[in-house]
């Protein structure tokens, strides 16, 4: 009796760190963004993978799990936070230089508040080479990206069903 009472309150204090702990993270999402449901999906991923770490479980298999777990996260972060799509602009920098990807918007002319973006590139005697070594390395970025999404999918699936203890 006295040890079902002590588990109902631990288990109660524990539920209300967890709802204390995603709060944040429920408080500024929207139900229109998949970004949110990725966010919440990365925090019990994060909250899983601490409670592997810990010594409390079987730390033969946490462990592994713990290890696997994180590497999914940081798939999640890299992926999500466009790390491979953007890989384009670095690599065109390298070619051309720092300014190459400076742009403004130029006014076009019709009275009516409508402008365009040009580049920086597009003043220089080689404009034509780099907007084409751009939208090359731009269709490069976009597919690596689209692979590592793949990736880290196929990942989760293969391992998510041995993640718990």
């Amino acid at each position: 009796m006295i040890q079902d009472i002590k588990y109902f309150f631990k288990r109660k204090c524990q539920q209300v760190e967890r709802v204390i702990d995603f709060l944040p993270i429920i408080w500024k999402g929207y139900d229109f963004d998949y970004m949110y449901s990725l966010e919440l999906f990365k925090k019990q991923l994060e909250r899983q993978a601490k409670l592997f770490e810990s010594n409390d479980l079987n730390p033969d298999r946490s462990k592994q799990n713990a290890s696997r777990i994180r590497t999914a996260i940081s798939l999640m972060n890299k992926i999500y936070d466009e790390d491979y799509s953007g890989e384009y602009q670095d690599k065109l920098k390298q070619l051309y230089g720092e300014n190459v990807l400076d742009w403004w918007f130029e006014d076009t002319g019709r009275n009516d508040g409508s402008s365009y973006l040009r580049w920086e590139f597009e003043k220089w005697g080689n404009a034509e080479e780099i907007s084409q070594v751009q939208k090359k390395l731009f269709l490069e970025s976009k597919q690596k990206q689209k692979q590592a999404h793949k990736l880290l999918w196929d990942f989760i699936e293969h391992n998510i069903q041995y993640w718990w203890d």
